[in-house]
């Protein structure tokens, strides 16, 4: 029976730049490797290819997608050997914590002909420079739209009765911990639920709660305590010694738009656009916020103003969204070059060095 794979984003194209949140899914493991070397040579399929070889013998499997190419992974993680591969190029640069005893640098540039790489060295710089420049106007039009964001949310937090929010808040607590207190140490996982993307926003809701017996999907406006709510249901989890998954929003690292408690058997998360959902499970609760903190008629009252800063917003998110795009397109004409100068037996031979090490491991 062939095994699982959870997918999700540990690093996201934000509002603040780049944000890595890489350490926290690497951090315990007992090995990995960290794969250097250019674009197209080989880092994504070689990890595929290892995670596909494990699933078909029954393992789980944890696959950390890229952010800025909806086809690839940056990350390969095999829970049950507590073991993974990542992409250690930035911009998600992975420090070693104890080289050669946990991590070991893998050089994919041994498999590339020097030689035809430096006839292209102009255009490869050329475009390398373009790539930069186009995340960096990605990043700025995230930023501006984090600024209209802020004017969005002020509506609703100005007709917002905070007391409700704290009383709903601790209801969830009580419904969800009762007086339960685990005797030992809560583990605490950063991930991102979705991920802006050069096709735009996408989320990996579905896999992620797969097999949890209650989901709660929080409605609600911008600023009406979505993220505020589930920072204090991640820290009194942690307080009481229960596991935590803690999913950041990928526009806004600061904010928080999920948290899954396994132990539990229950997820609760934005469920507004752009990772908006409806229940679907049976035992899918929808908790609407606008109805319950937010003074009633404020949507009409501030109908055009509201109106006016969604489009505004709305705006700034496609010119990032292109800008991705823009540096998509360049990156994939520069795999090109190096695709060209790569001899992928070599890749193959590395891929198969580090699968016989993961099944030295194993009990395969």
């Amino acid at each position: 029976m062939a095994g699982k794979i959870l997918n999700y984003f540990a690093g996201g194209n934000t509002a603040r730049g780049f944000y890595s949140l890489y350490e926290s899914s690497l951090k315990d493991l007992d090995r990995l490797f960290i794969l250097k070397g250019g674009p197209g040579t080989g880092k994504s399929s070689l990890m595929k290819k290892i995670g596909s070889e494990w699933l078909k013998n029954g393992f789980n499997i944890v696959y950390l997608h890229c952010s800025s190419d909806n086809d690839s992974i940056d990350g390969l993680i095999i829970p049950a050997i507590n073991a993974g591969v990542v992409d250690g190029t930035a911009p998600h640069v992975i420090e070693p914590k104890a080289p050669g005893a946990v991590e070991e640098y893998v050089n994919l540039g041994e498999a590339w002909n020097s030689s035809q790489l430096k006839e292209n060295r102009a255009k490869i710089e050329e475009l390398t420079s373009s790539i930069r420049q186009s995340f960096e106007t990605a990043y700025s039009h995230f930023a501006e739209a984090l600024n209209i964001h802020d004017e969005w949310e002020k509506f609703y937090i100005d007709n917002m009765d905070f007391k409700k929010a704290d009383q709903l808040t601790n209801e969830l607590i009580d419904n969800f911990f009762g007086d339960q207190q685990l005797e030992k140490s809560s583990r605490v996982a950063h991930r991102f639920l979705g991920a802006a993307t050069p096709n735009g926003a996408v989320d990996f809701v579905p896999n992620l709660t797969e097999g949890l017996t209650k989901r709660y999907l929080i409605k609600g406006r911008p600023g009406s305590g979505k993220s505020t709510m589930l920072k204090k249901l991640a820290a009194v989890a942690e307080n009481r010694g229960f596991d935590v998954e803690v999913y950041h929003c990928g526009f806004d690292p600061s904010s928080l738009d999920m948290v899954i408690l396994r132990e539990l058997g229950i997820a609760i998360f934005d469920s507004t656009a752009p990772h908006e959902y409806f229940p679907s499970w049976e035992n899918d609760e929808i908790i609407d916020l606008y109805k319950k903190l937010i003074i009633p008629g404020t949507d009409e009252k501030y109908a055009e103003e509201l109106e006016e800063v969604a489009a505004r917003y709305k705006a700034k998110m496609k010119e990032a969204t292109a800008a991705l795009a823009n540096a998509k397109n360049l990156h994939d004409v520069l795999e090109d070059i190096y695709v060209e100068a790569m001899d992928f037996e070599k890749i193959n031979a590395i891929t198969e060095k580090i699968h016989q090490e993961f099944l030295s491991l194993s009990e395969i």
